[in-house]
């Protein structure tokens, strides 16, 4: 089994906060900043490498000092990095997160040069699942058009090409973010309904998908024979939830690649991504499979 992943790749700077700063002022930091990398789909490939799946990661970075950090750190979990492009003309995207250790939030600010994306991108290998986030539509929506595989897209933000793309795979998993603006309809985690009239819309629509909603700390919904089925989230005290959609996106592909039913891939993806928000920096966040495991049983 192989799995490709296609998308953003960043470097994440994590400022640890005891709470938000105010404007206009000096804040002495007390505790060592955290960085690592990130992005959507280079996340994804690196949980699943991490997990022993053999993982190929396409997108693009600078040749400069982080985006050096980035292909290193890929590298660390043996990604396979053939379809990465390094260039010379772009700076790689750096994130700078400011977390509030106090309720677990996190402020992102994200330095992204206008011309990163992949060019002349040809991946003709076959691989059995693909995951991607949205970022490299044209060399998705190639892959896509030309490949047969297991897919999935993680639509974190409502844009025409991640709509074109979310109608072409197998398994919609959007943000409550992406259905809220899709659908137009409110969605509020404290009436059920609400919940249920968004999926519907989105449906109605995407008829060839299967949908789920991410719904953060109230965890992840769908719908299976006719039944809305809500799955709870573990309860934890986040100190840092950076990450932790990326997180539940790539183990969600894990356990469906496993064999694993909807259900119950919601439900481990609801565990992993409970466990990464309480320690700080997406990529060190990351559990291992056997703490997954071992907090099932």
């Amino acid at each position: 089994m192989k799995i490709l992943c296609i998308g953003h790749a960043a470097y994440d700077i994590t400022l640890k906060l005891k709470s938000y700063p105010i404007e206009n002022k000096k804040i002495r930091l007390q505790e060592k900043t955290i960085e690592c990398g990130g992005g959507p789909a280079a996340t994804g490939a690196y949980l699943l490498s991490k997990w022993k799946v053999p993982t190929s990661f396409s997108g693009v970075i600078g040749k400069d000092y982080y985006g050096e950090k980035v292909k290193k750190e890929l590298l660390s979990v043996n990604v396979d990095l053939k379809y990465l492009q390094e260039s010379t003309d772009i700076y790689t995207t750096c994130s700078y997160i400011l977390a509030n250790l106090e309720n677990g939030s996190r402020t992102i600010l994200t330095n992204k040069d206008p011309n990163n994306k992949l060019k002349d991108m040809k991946i003709e290998e076959d691989f059995d699942y693909l995951l991607i986030d949205g970022d490299e539509y044209e060399t998705s929506l190639a892959y896509l058009k030309n490949h047969s595989c297991i897919s999935m897209i993680d639509a974190g933000k409502c844009t025409k090409e991640v709509i074109t793309l979310a109608g072409m795979v197998n398994y919609l998993v959007c943000s409550n973010d992406f259905a809220r603006e899709y659908t137009g309809l409110p969605l509020d985690y404290n009436d059920l309904d609400s919940i249920k009239k968004v999926y519907d819309r989105l449906a109605i629509d995407f008829k060839n998908q299967t949908i789920v909603i991410t719904l953060e700390s109230l965890g992840s919904f769908t719908k299976i024979n006719n039944e809305y089925k809500l799955v709870p989230a573990i309860k934890v005290k986040a100190v840092d939830s950076t990450g932790a959609g990326d997180i539940y996106h790539a183990s969600l592909l894990y356990f469906i690649s496993h064999g694993y039913d909807l259900l119950d891939a919601m439900e481990l993806a609801n565990i992993t991504s409970g466990i990464s928000v309480l320690r700080v920096g997406g990529r060190y966040s990351i559990p291992s499979l056997e703490e997954v495991i071992n907090y099932v049983r």
